[in-house]
């Protein structure tokens, strides 16, 4: 007998740390024309949800975010539009996001910061840069005023 997929946890906080990552861990990302793509279906989308923090990365995103409506309703206003968007620019057809976005509950400030703070690290545990300042493409800097 087929077994159905977990049901996602809710948050209590409406709070979620969402990952999107590139299907068979390809590249969401070729170029800065696809991340700016992606940020202006993000900011769309935003007025749905409130963005904690972001980080885009060549094959996954992180988002955090609080969220009132069922999730999966705004992972899909930010995501359709992209995948067929990257998928004509690019000549190809099928899935760019892999599966099922994976969604961690955040239930505490303190367990909060620390999402933020890892999502911000992303570029720099992966060698793109020096300090985390330099990413042009998390929200890092909106909390400096840089």
């Amino acid at each position: 007998m087929k077994m159905g997929r977990e049901k996602r946890k809710r948050s209590i906080t409406g709070i979620y740390h969402i990952m999107l990552r590139g299907i068979d861990g390809q590249n969401i990302f070729i170029d800065d024309e696809d991340r700016e793509k992606f940020m202006k279906a993000l900011f769309k989308a935003k007025g749905q949800f409130l963005l904690y923090g972001y980080c885009l990365m060549d094959n996954h995103v992180h988002l955090l975010i609080k969220e009132d409506e069922e999730i999966g309703t705004s992972i899909k206003r930010i995501t359709v539009g992209c995948v067929q968007w990257h998928n004509n620019k690019y000549g190809r057809v099928g899935h760019l996001f892999q599966n099922r976005y994976k969604s961690e509950v955040v239930e505490s400030e303190f367990y909060l910061l620390v999402l933020l703070r890892y999502i911000h690290q992303n570029p720099v545990k992966a060698k793109i840069v020096k300090t985390i300042s330099e990413y042009k493409w998390s929200s890092y800097n909106n909390y400096i005023d840089k």
